[in-house]
């Protein structure tokens, strides 16, 4: 019996040595890339997807994170991570942490509160929570947008992240609305998250969100700039900031967010696509700003004003999806250099999302997967003969699908989906993973003024190829180009843009780049031009040089007394043709409640040879912008307003309401008559 009892204590140790060896193995493979990566998301070793749900709260654990949703209201009160109890500023209400949120008409917040909850899938590999509320006439009307709501939540396994998207609702007996704003907001833990990323070159350590008020800042010439004065941190004394600076294109709005140093912790907003945003890919919109605040921006009038369409009408039912979009952390080695090693690892998460983009994990009916959606594909060519006998290749041109409408109307159409992509050096481009439904195809080429639209309606079906052949685009032209200012690519950047004045400088804006984002650069006009405006002489000028990036008022100091300004450009016309008809070609890259009048040789004509009547909202000065709306004007001008020699075209900005009527040019081209 001894001999027995020997044996069996003898095979206990060798099961429990077998256990730990198993163990080792386990744990080993589970870090075996720590070194390579220093990146602590473990997320092949972590369990399934776990699910609760109580009166007050749902909660979503995969091991990696822990997700806390407020029942039935839908907002995220709580996201643990990486022995950080809640990266939600826990001072907040639990309405103010995480949240969507509409403005709609007068201004109105809604930070849309739901009143069920609904388990669409539970697995082990992932836990889809539905959030949602019809809206109810007699119960909402004129308190609530109206809207029918539903808030989804998706947590994957191995996933150190939530999932998010939305799918908004109108019917047709629902009353009219102006819906101005959609948007996801996250509200960090001020006292972790310090250090904002929104590109390789804007990154810094932040301010707080208490350094804005009026006790530490001073208030400059719109709310949302500042110009530090007494911060609680005294590095940043004498700093501006104002969270227009760090907006972005929709195109390159795909990454932001915040890194906590002391955990060595990232929070991220990961945008894999850009399908459900409104204006198009040149759009500008907000991304993380001091608060610690990040968002995910939808919908939104930011350099468009309400030109973009945000008008909704009774009979008109109307249904989207926006997102998904993921909110993703990560979390570094202490003894890293965290923040390069959280902001590198964030971009390799966003190339695994844009793969796997569209997602083929999700639930719902209204995102459909990559086998439910079809592709566009063809060449564009440019004919332009005044520049090439040959046709030419439009070389990373923009081309795009968005819903029916007229030339360039995709860059305010607010409603619909859009589909773009770059065309090769040959001009041949292929529209991926484009949503079932009824498109026209837009295009614009970098080099030539002017929209392309394809006039045909395009269907895509489930899994249809659409081959468009060789396309042309013929830009417009009257006559061969005299002069010329500036590259027409839809932005002022190749103008003279300033230093900014040293005293109200943003340390995030520095590089060459983003130099347009600095504070109160239309003010440097007035230092430049205090007796003067601009005159520009052909063959003589530069325009990088002499033709400031902006027609702004002079600003005399006195708020109420503020100039209009007039620039002029002198050219040689060594003959005329007095009998035929010239063409000034007149792009516009931003405009803000202006009104631009030209005249030919007589500055103080009654009648100005052409206006273009009051335009734009924009408002691309004061929010940091180089660009707003694109508008081309095609201006006939007969050939008795010229003499030969010397001529001068005046510019006159008409408007001086407020300090930032103004506008942006993109290009300029005079054209002889045609021959």
């Amino acid at each position: 019996m001894e001999k027995v009892a020997h044996r069996s204590h003898l095979g206990q140790l060798v099961l429990w040595l077998l256990m730990i060896v198993e163990l080792s193995l386990f744990y080993s493979a589970c870090s075996a890339e720590i070194p390579v990566r220093k990146i602590l998301n473990l997320g092949d070793c972590n369990p399934h997807v776990r699910l609760q749900i109580s009166h007050h709260n749902v909660v979503i654990d995969n091991g990696l994170i822990e997700v806390t949703i407020e029942n039935p209201s839908g907002h995220v009160t709580g996201i643990k991570y990486m022995g950080m109890d809640n990266v939600l500023e826990c001072g907040n209400p639990n309405s103010n942490r995480g949240y969507w949120d509409f403005v709609w008409d007068n201004s109105t917040f809604d930070k849309m509160e739901t009143k069920h909850v609904k388990v669409i899938a539970h697995t082990d590999e992932l836990v889809e929570i539905s959030f949602t509320k019809n809206w109810d006439f007699r119960a909402d009307h004129g308190k609530t947008v109206p809207l029918n709501i539903d808030k989804r939540f998706i947590v994957r396994r191995g996933v150190p992240g939530v999932y998010m998207y939305g799918i908004f609702e109108r019917q047709e007996d629902f009353p009219d609305a102006q819906m101005y704003q959609l948007r996801i907001v996250f509200k960090l833990k001020e006292d972790k998250f310090r250090f904002m990323a929104i590109s390789d070159t804007r990154q810094g350590v932040m301010p707080r969100g208490e350094d804005r008020d009026n006790t530490r800042s001073q208030t400059l010439a719109f709310k949302e700039a500042v110009l530090m004065t007494n911060p609680s941190n005294p590095q940043f004394r004498g700093e501006v900031d104002d969270k227009y600076q760090y907006s972005c294109e929709n195109k390159d709005n795909k990454l932001h967010g915040w890194i906590s140093d002391d955990e060595a912790v990232g929070f991220w907003i990961i945008t894999p696509s850009n399908e459900f945003r409104t204006g198009g890919p040149h759009k500008q919109d907000l991304t993380s700003h001091v608060g610690p605040i990040a968002l995910s921006m939808f919908v939104s009038t930011h350099y468009t004003g309400i030109d973009i369409d945000v008008t909704y009408k009774k009979g008109e039912a109307w249904r989207k999806a926006f997102g998904p979009v993921l909110i993703f952390l990560n979390s570094a080695s202490s003894d890293d250099d965290c923040r390069k090693t959280l902001w590198n690892d964030a971009k390799r998460q966003l190339s695994e999302e844009i793969e796997s983009w569209p997602y083929n994990f999700t639930r719902s009916e209204d995102l459909p997967h990559a086998g439910d959606r079809g592709e566009v594909c063809g060449q564009l060519l440019v004919r332009d003969r005044c520049v090439d006998e040959e046709l030419m290749q439009a070389q990373s041109a923009f081309v795009g699908l968005a819903v029916p409408g007229n030339v360039g109307s995709w860059q305010t159409e607010g409603k619909g989906y859009q589909f773009w992509t770059e065309t090769d050096n040959t001009g041949r481009f292929n529209i991926k993973n484009v949503r079932p439904g009824e498109y026209n195809l837009y295009a614009w080429v970098h080099g030539f003024i002017g929209d392309y639209k394809l006039d045909l309606s395009i269907t895509i079906q489930p899994g249809n190829k659409v081959n468009l052949g060789t396309l042309i685009y013929d830009p417009p032209r009257n006559g061969p180009t005299l002069w010329e200012i500036g590259i027409p690519d839809r932005t002022a950047a190749e103008f003279f843009i300033p230093e900014p004045d040293p005293t109200f400088v943003n340390p995030l804006c520095l590089d060459a780049a983003d130099k347009f984002r600095q504070y109160g650069l239309w003010d440097r006009y007035s230092d430049f031009y205090r007796h003067g405006d601009v005159v520009y002489t052909v063959g003589v000028s530069n325009y990088s040089r002499d033709w400031f990036f902006a027609h702004v008022l002079r600003n005399t100091g006195n708020i109420t007394d503020l100039s209009t300004t007039t620039w002029q450009i002198k050219y040689n016309l060594q003959d005329v043709n007095e009998k035929g008809n010239y063409t000034l070609q007149l792009a516009l890259a931003a405009a803000s409640y202006a009104e631009l009048q030209i005249r030919f040789n007589n500055p103080d004509a009654i009648q100005p040879c052409f206006t273009t009547t009051r335009i734009g909202y924009d408002n691309a000065v004061a929010r940091h912008g180089i660009h707003g709306l694109y508008r081309l004007y095609s201006i006939n001008i007969p050939g008795n307003r010229f003499i030969r020699g010397n001529n001068t075209i005046f510019l006159t900005q008409t408007r001086s309401h407020a300090l930032f009527d103004a506008v942006m040019y993109d290009y300029i081209r005079l054209e002889a008559p045609a021959v």
